[in-house]
Order: C-alpha cells, then structure tokens, then sequence
C-alpha cells in the first residue's frame, strides 16, 4: 500500500480533475454529445436497453457472491449503468481523437469520465462506506477499465444497409440516429465479446 500522503494527493488530484471536466461541460454544452438527444436515441436502441439491463442486473446480482468484500450491490449497479451511459461516447472520443476530430477538452472529459466510472466512483465509494480507500484501487481500475472498453466497443456497433457492420462512431454525422440496427446483423461480434465478459465474471465466483 503506497504512503498515506500519496493517495491524498492522488485523491485530491482526480477530485481536481472531476471539477475541471464538469466545469467544461458545463460552460462549453455544445461540445458534449452525451448531453443531446441524438445520443441517447442512439443507445436507447431495443438490443442496447436489453443487453444494458441484463448486464447491470447480473452485475448486481454477482457482486456479494464474489468473496470481494468492496464489491457489493451498489457499486455494481451504479459501475454498470455509468458504463452504459458513458462508454460509447468515451471511446468515439479516443477514436476522434486519433483522427484528430476531437478536441483537447473533449478529450480531457473522456478519460475524466472512464477514469471515473471504472475507479473513482468505486474509490468514493468504498472511502464512504468503509472509512479508508481501498486497497484493491489497483486491480479494480484495471479490470473495470476492461469491461468499460467491451461495453463501449459493443455500444457502438451498428448495421446499415449501405455498408454492414461498422462502429456509428465513424460516420460524420454521429451521433445522430440513423437506421436501427437488429441485433441479428451483429450478432456474430457483440456475443463472443459478451461471452468473454461473461466467463471472466464467471471465474470470480470460482476462483
């Protein structure tokens, strides 16, 4: 466990870091697409709802079995819905951002927002509810940074009937709502990548 006046500072870093993200969403609106209604069009497709659901239920469900004492309902839960609600956005970003169609704000507010949905809330969370910071900060940021890039990765499939299976990321008119996208013309990728987050959740209720 690093020093006591480390993970101050690291902890006082990324509250930082939260105030600063939420400022520039705030002041420069326009610029975040989570925050319109195209967006959210874009992920209230029936297939993404279904899948979003039944992943952050069986997240839920999970987490007290798993002999993980930081990992309970709430955490899960709320990990999960953030995931849904912030990952196909975050990684459109990086994506923009190597194709250098995304600023440097945007791009600060995407990490902010992966960085806290996979660790920081969790971080609070604990710190709250058990009176220190948890000392599996570590491990939890690396395995919820997995699953946070799988569930922007499936997210953003879509299928359309000009070009087939892409990521909506990539159109330049994104995020705007196109064609809907059945499951079925996804499906051959979407399910091996829910199977392998499935099997690896599997294996901590049996180590």
């Amino acid at each position: 466990m690093p020093p006591l006046g480390i993970m101050h500072l690291y902890t006082l870093g990324w509250l930082s870091c939260c105030i600063v993200a939420g400022l520039l969403v705030l002041r420069h609106r326009e610029s975040f697409g989570f925050l319109h209604r195209d967006y959210w069009r874009l992920q209230s497709e029936p297939w993404k709802l279904a899948t979003g659901v039944t992943a952050s239920i069986g997240m839920a469900v999970i987490a007290p079995y798993t002999g993980d004492p930081t990992w309970d309902y709430v955490d899960a839960l709320f990990m999960s819905i953030l995931t849904y609600a912030t990952a196909p956005w975050v990684v459109a970003m990086l994506y923009r951002a190597g194709r250098r169609m995304a600023s440097s704000q945007q791009l600060f507010v995407a990490g902010c927002m992966w960085l806290f949905t996979a660790s920081w809330s969790y971080d609070l969370y604990i710190w709250i509810r058990d009176g220190y910071y948890p000392l599996t900060w570590g491990s939890n940021l690396v395995a919820s940074s997995f699953l946070y890039l799988m569930g922007g990765i499936v997210w953003s499939l879509e299928w359309r009937p000009d070009r087939g299976m892409s990521f909506s990321f990539i159109r330049t008119d994104w995020p705007q709502h196109s064609v809907p996208t059945p499951f079925r013309r996804i499906a051959w990728l979407a399910l091996p990548i829910m199977l392998l987050v499935a099997i690896l959740l599997i294996r901590f209720l049996f180590p």
